[in-house]
C-alpha cells in the first residue's frame, strides 16, 4: 500500500518562510513528475510547482522566485522550499506524484501566513 506522508506545514509571518515535504513510502514503482497544488479558501485547486524526473521545473507565476521545487529520487520524496511568503499564498498543499501506474496525492498540508 503506498502512502504520501507530507508535513512542514504551519503557522508563519509573512515574509517568512517554510519547508513542505512529502515522503512516499510503499511499493510505488517508478516516478515520473512530481508536484506540489494548493487550494485556497473559495478558490479552485492550482499546480504551485512540478519537477519531472530529469529536473526540469516548471513553476506558477504566482510563485516564480520564491519557491523552490526540488526531490530526492532515492527517498521518493519531494520538497517545496517557500520563502518571501505572502497572505495570499495561505492555502491547503498537497503533493502529487505521477508513477508509470497511477497518481497519488498526499493528505494535504495547511499553510497559513499572517499578515
Amino acid at each position: 500500500q503506498v502512502q504520501l506522508v507530507e508535513s512542514g506545514g504551519g503557522l508563519v509571518q509573512a515574509g517568512g518562510s517554510l519547508r513542505l515535504s512529502c515522503a512516499a513510502s510503499g511499493s510505488i514503482g517508478s516516478v515520473d513528475t512530481m508536484a506540489w497544488y494548493r487550494r485556497a479558501p473559495g478558490k479552485q485547486r492550482e499546480l504551485v510547482a512540478a519537477i519531472t524526473d530529469g529536473g526540469r521545473t516548471n513553476y506558477a507565476d504566482s510563485v516564480k522566485g520564491r519557491f523552490t521545487i526540488s526531490r530526492d529520487n532515492a527517498k521518493n520524496t519531494v520538497y517545496l522550499q517557500m520563502n518571501s511568503l505572502k497572505p495570499e499564498d495561505t492555502a491547503v498543499y498537497y503533493c502529487n506524484i505521477i508513477t508509470t501506474l497511477r497518481p497519488y496525492w498526499g493528505q494535504g498540508t495547511q499553510v497559513t501566513v499572517s499578515s
